[in-house]
């Protein structure tokens, strides 16, 4: 991939696709090519082979993804299904039928079994039982991946699945049923500070244990990935091996130390109550990302200095 290279970003508008875009544009990749849902429903296979026979791009960031927290997985499970498969076999195979040099399919962590070792390995995939909250979305993910090694296996394409740790960052989705854990907490505790509300309840125990990564790190992560060498390249996406690598801090801290930082950056001097009537998820989830720091990346942003940029977004929407 270099600077002239035809890019289409898919989900440009949403947390990671946004990033993204900006960290592209911030380096000058001037050939870009984005649509918003009403200009290309990528649900419609029809559709999406019409777009990719038209723009030709030679690499593809695949961010587009019907994504949210716990509430939204266990209320809308067949949205989480079918709305990511659809959206991943229609982009597969047009991508295939085009030409496309070089695919970097945006996953979860959330594919791993809910009980594997910690950190998690790459190679954990499968390994066990999927936490039931969100196995509808882990599914869709894990075929995905799947996807991506099938097609280097059989048709000798170098396409390669990123699984990130849990993101957060500028356009972000705050909703407080939909969102997920970090963007609701800073939500809830400024909703809280300015209305004078002394208690801000949490979910669950607040002792699951969780890591997160800043979305412009993870953009930053997926660009150097994109631009490796052809020989770098070429050992990640090797057809004899799954084209898997996790993207993180590898760094985690409880939902409970989570929150208080978050209370330190929005001003929020108020307590907390936990409501353990509701689901914890999985107790722990950090990235083992060696294989990605091999390749000589790391995370630059800190997370309260993270919290602070994306407070300081939310103020202005």
């Amino acid at each position: 991939m270099d600077k002239t290279s035809k890019i289409y970003v898919a989900g440009h508008r949403g947390l990671a696709g946004g990033a993204i875009l900006r960290t592209l544009q911030a380096r000058g990749y001037n050939n870009l090519v984005v649509r918003t849902h009403a200009e290309l429903d990528l649900e419609d296979g029809a559709a999406t082979q019409q777009f990719f026979e038209q723009e030709r791009p030679d690499v593809v960031f695949l961010a587009a993804a019907k994504v949210g927290g716990i509430h939204a997985n266990n209320t809308y499970p067949v949205d989480f299904l079918m709305g990511n498969l659809l959206i991943e076999a229609n982009i597969f195979r047009a991508a295939h039928a085009c030409g496309v040099q070089r695919l970097v399919f945006l996953g979860s962590s959330c594919i791993y079994p809910r009980d594997c070792p910690q950190p998690i390995k790459e190679e954990y995939l499968l390994t066990g039982v999927l936490e039931p909250t969100n196995r509808p979305y882990a599914l869709a993910k894990i075929a995905g991946v799947e996807m991506c090694w099938s097609y280097n296996r059989q048709y000798v394409t170098k396409w390669l699945a990123a699984m990130p740790t849990n993101l957060y960052g500028p356009g972000d989705n705050y909703d407080l049923q939909n969102s997920h854990v970090l963007p609701a907490l800073i939500r809830k505790m400024h909703d809280a500070k300015l209305s004078g509300v002394k208690e801000v309840v949490l979910w669950g125990s607040g002792t699951p244990k969780r890591e997160f990564l800043y979305v412009d790190d993870l953009a930053d992560a997926l660009v150097f990935l994109a631009s490796l060498d052809e020989t770098r390249y070429s050992a990640l996406t090797n057809p004899l091996h799954c084209p898997l690598i996790n993207v993180g801090s590898g760094e985690d801290l409880t939902i409970r130390e989570l929150a208080e930082t978050i209370a330190e950056v929005v001003g929020f001097k108020g307590s907390f109550v936990q409501n353990t009537s509701k689901p914890d998820g999985t107790m722990r989830k950090v990235m083992d990302t060696s294989k990605i720091k091999q390749l000589g990346w790391s995370p630059t942003t800190g997370l309260t200095e993270g919290i602070r940029l994306t407070y300081e977004n939310y103020l202005c929407l």
